[in-house]
């Protein structure tokens, strides 16, 4: 396909004149002899406005129907807003794109025999390949989105947990906390833990009693604060793989009479917009769960419009210090 750099070669002037000549521009002054080889050169190449492709871009788009896969229940998208937010990021970027939103399937009771649409997106949890490739049987356009199992093929987005649990367990290190407890989701899996244990080990200090794992319910993790209370060892500091598990060991400590950060120190994963008006205000890292969604359509759209090879995306993670942790809170 012809481009501006292309016609203003062949007709002998800058492509800036290119472009504003194919644009009519009215504060432009050159000769009629130039204005019309520009037309002529862009005429012989098949040159079609920006605006024409980006039409026949949404047009093409507007035909493709997308299908929405979630691990999760919608009881717990409503308990945990993270995945919702992924789920809002494919619904504003479709949008955006024409691409139509077809099916949204809940993966643990998605039938095998209903059928994706040109293309899927799947969320979170540990999708089996098999059943995948019942409901959409191209690895090409499927997304796989929050999963961390290496697929050949398929193209995925993931949050950097690395530098998340990097960010937050630097910080409780570097207040002098050694004794740090987890609490987070009991998925085999669960990169967050898997990167708690690396880090801990690595500075000589993990200690298997002081990790807890269970839904990702408030209320288990108000249960796994009660349980790490009530052990030989009562740690100094708790990173929670979630907002609402920290919330839920809040609310433990508390009840409980004890202070913090002055007893312990909370930092959490995801700032959900609770985490700021929580008592006392928590220290957190903060993802970028609906970018994650747009960047998954982002991705499919590539596909559709002929990307062969698969590509990756990783969204990367803030701490945010607010008075849970003990830290000096950030202004912004």
């Amino acid at each position: 396909m012809a481009t501006i750099k292309d016609i203003a070669r062949e007709a002998g002037v800058s492509a800036a004149t290119v472009s504003r000549v194919l644009n009519n521009d009215p504060s432009l002054a050159v000769s009629e002899d130039t204005r019309s080889r520009v037309f002529a050169v862009a005429g012989q190449l098949g040159y079609k406005p920006s605006r024409v492709r980006q039409r026949k871009r949404e047009s093409e788009l507007g035909s493709k129907t997308v299908t929405l896969l979630l691990w999760c229940t919608a009881e717990e998208e409503r308990e945990d807003p993270y995945f919702g937010s992924i789920r809002r990021g494919v619904e504003l970027r479709c949008e955006e794109l024409g691409l139509v939103l077809g099916q949204t399937l809940r993966g643990r009771n998605a039938q095998a025999s209903i059928r994706a649409g040109d293309g899927l997106i799947a969320v979170g949890g540990s999708f089996d390949p098999g059943e995948l490739a019942k409901l959409h049987p191209d690895p090409g356009t499927t997304v796989l989105v929050d999963q961390y199992m290496e697929r050949p093929g398929y193209d995925t987005v993931r949050t950097h947990f690395r530098q998340a649990v990097d960010q937050a367990l630097g910080h409780l290190l570097a207040l002098g906390h050694r004794d740090i407890a987890f609490i987070g989701g009991a998925n085999e899996d669960e990169r967050r833990r898997h990167h708690y244990m690396r880090v801990m080990q690595s500075q000589g200090c993990y200690d298997p009693a002081l990790v807890r794992t269970g839904s990702w319910t408030s209320a288990d993790g108000y249960r796994m604060m009660g349980e790490l209370l009530s052990g030989t060892k009562r740690p100094t500091a708790c990173f929670a793989a979630s907002d609402p598990l920290a919330v839920g060991a809040l609310r433990a400590l508390h009840d409980r009479g004890i202070q913090v950060p002055a007893d312990m120190a909370i930092v959490g994963f995801d700032d959900i917009e609770m985490a700021a008006y929580v008592q006392p205000p928590l220290t957190t890292v903060r993802a970028y769960p609906e970018q994650m969604g747009k960047a998954a359509v982002q991705l499919l759209a590539e596909r559709f419009e002929g990307r062969e090879a698969p590509s990756h995306s990783i969204i990367g993670t803030k701490l945010v210090i607010r008075e849970s942790s003990g830290g000096t809170p950030d202004q912004t």
